[in-house]
Formats: structure tokens, C-alpha cells, sequence
């Protein structure tokens, strides 16, 4: 067992999982694998999230170092979200994830798999 700010993981791959635990974590994270996204681009990106929900995972995701939030100093300010680099490091998984999906999707696609 390990921990880490107060929680424990069983292993360094629960760790590593709480980084994207939940819906929205990953897909943020994918939307942002080839630039910086504002908050209304994400918004559009991922269709049903609301605002709070959204809001609450970047935040989440800047406490974990994952992503940066970079504030421009203009009227309107204008926000602008992307990778750190643990981020993109991070992202080298979920890629592998998606390759994975890419692979085996047309055969589980066709099972009964529930």
C-alpha cells in the first residue's frame, strides 16, 4: 500500500488511475493532445459536460500538475487550457489505451460483452 496527500492506492497503478478517475478526465486530457484548448472550445468538444462539472476537472487536473491554465491579461480575460510536460508524458498512456481501442474495437464491438 502506498499514499499520498491522506489517500491510500493498493498499488502505483491505482495512483496512477486517480488521475483520471471519472468520465471527463481522460477526454479533456485526449481534446488537449494536440494544442491548448479554451474552456468553451472543451465545452463544445465533450457536448454533455456542464459548466460546474467541466470547471471542477480542470481543476482537479491543474492540482494534479496535468494540465496549465494560462490567463491572459486582455479585456475579456482570455483562458486558455494545455498540457504540462507530465501531462503529455501522461498521455503517452492513455494513447496506448486508445491504440489498444483501435485494435480490438471491431471484435468486442461484435460480442456480447456486457
Amino acid at each position: 500500500m502506498i499514499t499520498h496527500k491522506g489517500k491510500n492506492y493498493l498499488c502505483l497503478l491505482d495512483f496512477g488511475m486517480d488521475f483520471v478517475r471519472g468520465k471527463w478526465k481522460s477526454l479533456i486530457l485526449c481534446n488537449l493532445y494536440n494544442g491548448s484548448k479554451r474552456f468553451l472550445e472543451l465545452q463544445r468538444l465533450l457536448c454533455s459536460v456542464s459548466q460546474k462539472v467541466l470547471t471542477d476537472n480542470l481543476k482537479e487536473l491543474e492540482d494534479a500538475e496535468l494540465i496549465t491554465k494560462i490567463v491572459y491579461p486582455e479585456i475579456p480575460p482570455r483562458v486558455e487550457y494545455s498540457l504540462t510536460p507530465m501531462g503529455i508524458d501522461f498521455t503517452k498512456a492513455l494513447r496506448t489505451i486508445e491504440e489498444w481501442s483501435e485494435k480490438y474495437y471491431s471484435h468486442l464491438k461484435n460480442t456480447d460483452i456486457k
